[in-house]
């Protein structure tokens, strides 16, 4: 089953974000004054309605599609090489660099003593 992670669909994270968010939200809002402090009771539903579409109606079937054979193709087989020459290109150039300032450390001056 593609797009699970620990057995679980993308919408249990998503339910489960809705309900972290809606839980931060009427903490932050509830420590407001006036008018503000009311709209904990929309945010409240809004999530709740939410919460409701999204497990009454489901967008996938709950019996999953017979596995086709799948031919795995790679697409950002270019980009990929590009990167590593930039990179390979970046490092080479920081190293001479490295090594241009090691070898051509400063010497400096000794301070003349003034008597």
């Amino acid at each position: 089953m593609a797009g699970t992670v620990l057995g679980v669909g993308p919408g249990v994270f998503i339910l489960a974000l809705l309900c972290v968010l809606m839980l931060l939200l009427c903490m932050l809002l509830s420590r407001t004054s006036g008018l503000a402090r009311f709209s904990v009771i929309m945010v409240f539903f809004s999530a709740v309605i939410v919460m409701l579409v999204l497990l009454l109606f489901p967008r996938a079937s709950e019996f999953p599609a017979p596995a086709t054979e799948m031919k795995i193709v790679d697409t950002f087989f270019i980009g990929r090489y590009v990167l590593v020459s930039l990179l390979t290109v970046t490092f080479l150039g920081s190293l001479f660099l490295v090594l241009v300032h090691h070898v051509l450390e400063p010497v400096y001056a000794k301070p003349l003593r003034v008597n």
